[in-house]
């Protein structure tokens, strides 16, 4: 039975969740510990209370800024917070049951994080997305244990065709085309959607992925023919999207 509370809890939650995704952001790029040091102002370095910890509200009532110096507060983490309410209520949405409803806001909450941290640095840490594959694999075996083989064959499936597609590209362009990372996101999509929705994903990426080139080119910003393009985020949106509504690009055709 799905109340008023089951909903309410994981959008109530999103805030600190965000909170949470945005010190991975910050922290797991540059190696820095991600649960014991504390946060602090970028301009004045004062360690950061409670009070201006509170996700959104401390934002909001700070007007933006240090309660200390003043300093103007960038606006990322205000931002990784209400994209993690955005995830949460994507999820509340589509689930009703309990478990399934936390479970796809775990796996949003962690796109987020893979999918910034692609953008801003080009790299997918194995620290999130290892524990992404797995984690699909057992949400399977937990709660839809009649897909579990699909799961797993999706998992192999995925890494083994990004991996073999870089070699190729290697080989021929004599340049990497496809890093390691994107291969371990799309073994984690296939041990989320099952092996029969990988081209789907790897479809509506690719789609994602050259609508990204063709605006950057129109905008002057594409920094010519052999510029390197995250392609972690597109992955990340296919897969939510297959996700939370099913494979439909490739059944369409059919």
């Amino acid at each position: 039975m799905f109340d008023l509370s089951s909903w309410l809890a994981p959008i109530a939650a999103a805030p600190i969740a965000g909170s949470f995704v945005g010190v991975l952001i910050r922290r797991l790029p540059q190696g820095r510990s991600v649960g014991w040091a504390r946060s602090e102002c970028e301009s004045c370095k004062r360690t950061l209370s409670f009070t201006d910890l509170i996700p959104i509200a401390s934002y909001v009532a700070l007007h933006g800024r240090c309660a200390t110096c003043c300093a103007p507060i960038g606006p990322f983490h205000f931002a990784i917070e209400l994209a993690a309410v955005a995830v949460a209520v994507s999820a509340v949405l589509i689930h009703r049951d309990f478990a399934w409803l936390w479970t796809t806001c775990l796996l949003g909450w962690t796109l987020l994080a893979l999918s910034w941290i692609d953008a801003e640095h080009m790299r997918l840490p194995d620290a999130l997305t290892l524990p992404l594959i797995a984690a699909g694999i057992l949400a399977k075996a937990l709660l839809a244990p009649e897909q579990l083989a699909e799961s797993v064959l999706g998992a192999m499936s995925g890494y083994l065709s990004f991996r073999a597609v870089a070699v190729i590209y290697r080989v021929l362009r004599k340049r990497d085309g496809l890093g390691g990372g994107d291969a371990k996101l799309l073994s984690a999509a296939g041990a989320w959607v099952g092996w029969a929705a990988l081209p789907d994903v790897v479809l509506l990426a690719a789609m994602c992925g050259l609508c990204f080139t063709g605006i950057k080119r129109a905008t002057g910003t594409a920094g010519g023919q052999t510029a390197i393009i995250p392609f972690g985020p597109c992955l990340a949106l296919a897969l939510w999207t297959i996700y939370l509504f099913g494979s439909f690009i490739f059944d369409g055709l059919r």
